[in-house]
């Protein structure tokens, strides 16, 4: 599932095409993907004006001139092409397509998996924004935020990271390389996480997430950008997917080790994650 670096560089792909565009036509391929497409979903966006586009943890967030809010989530395998984009494949699964008045060529959302969604909120309407944790990248984020967030949480530090509650963005991926650089096990308990690890662990996330933007995000199987170039961050993953091989941290002679939580593979060195 495309995480927070990657869903930044769509953003940052579709804004100079969208932001003070004016919605010229919508074409819907099908009534639904992972959810029904909102009630007159077309006629709600033909005519008036996208005034900005952000992103939300792993959102892309819309402002309309009609005060509603395009909400657009990729799922799994979803992903934004701009016209004929180098790269693009599988157009039968072409689900929407938005045309941008003044703009040359169509924006297409193909998500081969269907899982997906987008919805109209309300004005000040929040919807699934409601509950979201800071943003790693904002200032709200920092080492004493995190401590009080994890204080009285005995799951793993590993899962509570992947609360969006917590914090809002973090996928298994940049949670496992964030992890490792801080020399923390995933399997501790988050309130055994004290105040001087979770600084550090901050840190290390937001130096992590502003290397993989900088870097167009990871491209493990279907993520590309909007003009269908590859992320390249997967070349720098120091612990994901990198079951067996020596661990990178200096004077360690561990083995990364691959293990299940909560469903999902972690990755850690067992020697220097403690």
């Amino acid at each position: 599932m495309p995480e927070l670096p990657e869903v930044e560089t769509v953003k940052r792909g579709l804004a100079p095409v969208m932001e003070g565009r004016v919605f010229e036509n919508v074409v819907l391929n099908r009534a639904d993907i992972r959810f029904p497409f909102p009630s007159n979903f077309k006629s709600r966006l033909v005519g008036t004006t996208l005034i900005t586009l952000s992103r939300r943890a792993k959102f892309l967030k819309a402002d309309l001139s009609s005060g509603e809010t395009l909400l657009m989530h990729l799922g799994m395998s979803g992903s934004f092409i701009i016209g004929a984009a180098r790269g693009r494949e599988n157009p039968k699964h072409d689900h929407v397509i938005f045309t941008m008045r003044g703009e040359k060529t169509p924006i297409i959302y193909n998500d081969p998996r269907r899982f997906g969604f987008m919805e109209l909120l309300g004005q000040d309407k929040l919807g699934r924004l409601a509950n979201l944790g800071p943003e790693p990248l904002s200032n709200n984020f920092h080492g004493p935020a995190l401590y009080g967030a994890l204080r009285g949480k005995k799951s793993p530090i590993k899962t509570a990271l992947l609360d969006q509650r917590v914090v809002a963005g973090l996928g298994n991926i940049y949670v496992c390389e964030a992890l490792y650089s801080a020399k923390i096990s995933p399997l501790r308990k988050s309130c055994h996480v004290n105040e001087a690890q979770c600084e550090r662990l901050c840190t290390e996330i937001q130096k992590i997430l502003e290397r993989a933007i900088k870097a167009g995000g990871s491209t493990l199987k279907d993520f590309s950008a909007v003009d269908g170039s590859l992320g390249y961050f997967q070349h720098r993953f120091k612990v994901y997917g990198q079951e067996a091989n020596t661990c990178h941290n200096k004077d360690c002679t561990g083995k990364i080790a691959r293990i299940k939580q909560s469903g999902r593979s972690t990755f850690h060195c067992p020697k220097c994650q403690i």
